[in-house]
């Protein structure tokens, strides 16, 4: 290779959690280079000025709230990456379900506040999500210590951990095991009477995916996060965290190289060897972590390295295999929303403007996620949506917003295709939701809409699947993305996995861009 370091690591895809592989590696000594396709790092954790008509206002075309972070914090105290300008501000209240009728209910910091809130609509209600809660609390107290570690690995700590609170929670055993295996809707129906308790919740849950499915019970992991860890927002807005990780990276003497496609991951006798540019530029390395969908990454390779069982096993593992994906419409507005009619229904004074708020009803959430698998669009509103400008008003000019908006169940591949109904459905969204915001129509300045097959092209993810491959427990641990890919091992010595299609999965966290770095270091290191 001519005129190119030759490096430990090559990194391909310049997303958070390839950043953090990066970092984590060269804080070890290592030489490394992150390799992204477009012309800036972040990939879905980026943010930016996107829509022409307004260019002071920050859209968030993907990733927003920080949940999974809060979760899991390790990597950015690890990486120090306040020294490098992210900061988190606290979202209080996070979550605000609203219901047509104009009733509201807010998911507060605890279970407690949350069934206070359940209470005004039904005592037995409020009774029945208390006793739900003890399950989701040790569901997470057992799940937690195995999500942070190598499952790869022994892990006897975690795994002893994960065994205290199994022996501490014992006698709840059978009941959670119901709870997990089955359909998170049934198991909302059963409990609660109320159809706002039951609609807030079915449309909470609703965002990790269709809850009429089998073993969805996990989404109610949800409700445990939000009470325990709360919600956060990066101040200044998602890019300043991949921002952070750059700066970082290039202190710890890490490369970075922007607008360089990566055509094949060379490999040559059963191991890598590095990858070459679609410029032709060859970047020689040790080892390579792909970054991105395990199925683009694995396509990669040098033809002929990989058997071609391994490839049909990843590019059949699911990826918004249910038929539906999230919408993305960000509005620009010259005034600031409201929320005048479900706010003088509380009996509280609570503004909503800072939260993100959860439209639908039980219905909706069944019907939007139906209707996506038969390649249509549900006529019921089903939606989430914030002006991310009030929590963080220098994302916006003063006295003005930008609009969130976040249909989750919209088919991947709609029957007519999504360059002939993408406006009409943008449309549809945001009369939907100006039914809820006021102001929302009368100040838009401009908006942006991307579909999953647009969101698939700009940052090459299989479906336009924001977690690569969809939650589940067949779908976790060593079985993600499949069945012998998800170790520390792959049949080409030196490449490893370290996205969202890895354990523990989607959400901003960093962790399976941690979990490769480790795998590397130890691979680097001949243990």
């Amino acid at each position: 290779m001519t005129g190119m370091k030759q490096y430990d690591a090559a990194i391909v895809g310049g997303g958070h959690n390839g950043m953090a592989a990066a970092c984590y590696l060269a804080a070890a000594g290592r030489k490394v280079v992150v390799i992204e396709a477009r012309d800036k790092i972040g990939g879905m954790a980026s943010s930016g000025y996107l829509i022409p008509e307004a260019p002071r206002h920050l859209v968030h075309p993907c990733a927003l709230d920080l949940m999974s972070l809060r979760v899991h914090p390790m990597m950015p105290r690890e990486l120090q990456l306040e020294r490098h300008g992210f900061r988190q501000v606290d979202m209080e209240p996070g979550y605000v379900y609203l219901h047509p009728d104009g009733n509201s209910l807010v998911f507060g910091r605890s279970a407690a506040q949350t069934a206070a809130e359940i209470r005004r609509f039904s005592s037995r209600d409020a009774d029945e999500f208390l006793a739900l809660m003890k399950l989701v609390d040790a569901f997470i107290d057992m799940a937690i210590p195995m999500m942070r570690v190598d499952p790869a690995r022994l892990n006897l700590g975690a795994k002893w951990q994960s065994l205290r609170a199994l022996l501490k929670h014992r006698k709840l055993k059978p009941e959670l095991m119901a709870l997990i295996g089955s359909p998170a809707y049934t198991s909302v129906m059963e409990r609660f009477e109320h159809p706002v308790t039951q609609s807030a919740l079915c449309c909470l849950l609703g965002a990790a995916g269709p809850i009429a499915a089998e073993a969805t019970g996990i989404y109610f992991a949800l409700l445990g996060f939000i009470h325990r860890f709360g919600l956060g927002r990066a101040v200044g807005g998602m890019q300043t965290l991949s921002d952070a990780l750059a700066a970082r990276l290039r202190e710890l003497g890490g490369d970075i190289l922007l607008s360089s496609p990566v055509a094949e991951i060379l490999a040559e006798g059963g191991r890598v060897g590095g990858v070459r540019l679609a410029d032709g530029r060859l970047v020689e390395a040790r080892t390579v972590i792909a970054s991105l969908h395990p199925k683009m990454a694995l396509e990669m390779v040098t033809p002929g390295a990989l058997d071609r069982r391994t490839l049909t096993r990843v590019a059949l593992a699911p990826s918004n295999a249910h038929g539906a994906s999230p919408l993305k419409v960000d509005v620009a507005l010259s005034g600031q929303v409201a929320y005048s009619r479900h706010e003088a229904m509380r009996p509280d004074g609570l503004s909503l403007r800072k939260s993100v708020l959860l439209v639908g009803t039980s219905e909706a959430v069944l019907d939007n996620f139906r209707c996506a698998a038969r390649g249509e669009v549900s006529r019921l509103p089903y939606l989430w949506m914030t002006a991310p400008s009030a929590v963080d008003p220098g994302q916006s000019p003063p006295g003005q917003d930008i609009v969130y908006l976040y249909p989750v169940a919209m088919p991947v591949e709609p029957r007519e295709g999504w360059d002939a109904i993408r406006a009409r459905v943008g449309q549809q969204v945001i009369d939907q939701a100006a039914a809820y915001m006021d102001g929302l129509k009368e100040y838009e300045i401009g908006r942006r809409i991307e579909a999953a097959p647009d969101l698939a092209a700009r940052l090459n993810v299989h479906r336009g699947c924001v977690v690569h491959i969809d939650t589940s427990p067949a779908r976790s641990a060593l079985m993600r993305p499949a069945a012998g890919l998800g170790g520390a091992t792959l049949p080409v010595a030196g490449l490893f996995l370290g996205g969202a299609g890895v354990h523990p999965g989607g959400g901003i966290n960093g962790l399976p861009g941690r979990i490769a770095a480790q795998r590397v270091e130890r691979f680097l290191s001949g243990r």
